[in-house]
C-alpha cells in the first residue's frame, strides 16, 4: 500500500466525474480503499430510518467517497491544480507543489 498524496483538510480540485472542475476540502481519507470524502463533491441521496440524529428519517443528501486519482491538490501560490513531490527536511517529509515549488502545509 503506497502513501497517499492527499490528507484531511487539503483543498483539492476534481479532475474527473460529474463534479469535474469543482474544488472542495477533504473531510476524510479512506487509505485502504484509496478514496477521499470531499465537502460538497459526489453528493448522493440516501434513505435513512428515523434515529437520534435524524428523528424525521427520510432522504438525506451526503458526500460519497471519490477515488484519489480523480483529485489534484491546489497550489497554495497560484490556486491552480498541481502535482506534488515529497522531500525530507529536518527528518520530516514535506510536500512540495510541482508548479510553484511552494510547500503545502
Amino acid at each position: 500500500m503506497s502513501k497517499l498524496h492527499i490528507k484531511k483538510g487539503d483543498i483539492v480540485y476534481v479532475l474527473a466525474g460529474e463534479d469535474r472542475g469543482k474544488e472542495g476540502r477533504v473531510l476524510k481519507v479512506l487509505v485502504q480503499k484509496q478514496r477521499a470524502i470531499v465537502e460538497g463533491i459526489n453528493m448522493v441521496t440516501k434513505a435513512t430510518k428515523p434515529s437520534a440524529q435524524h428523528p424525521q428519517g427520510g432522504l438525506i443528501k451526503m458526500e460519497a467517497p471519490i477515488h484519489i486519482s480523480n483529485l489534484a491538490l491546489i497550489d497554495p501560490k497560484s490556486g491552480k491544480p498541481t502535482r506534488i513531490s515529497c522531500r525530507r527536511e529536518n527528518g520530516k517529509l514535506v510536500r512540495i507543489a510541482k508548479k510553484s515549488g511552494e510547500e503545502i502545509k
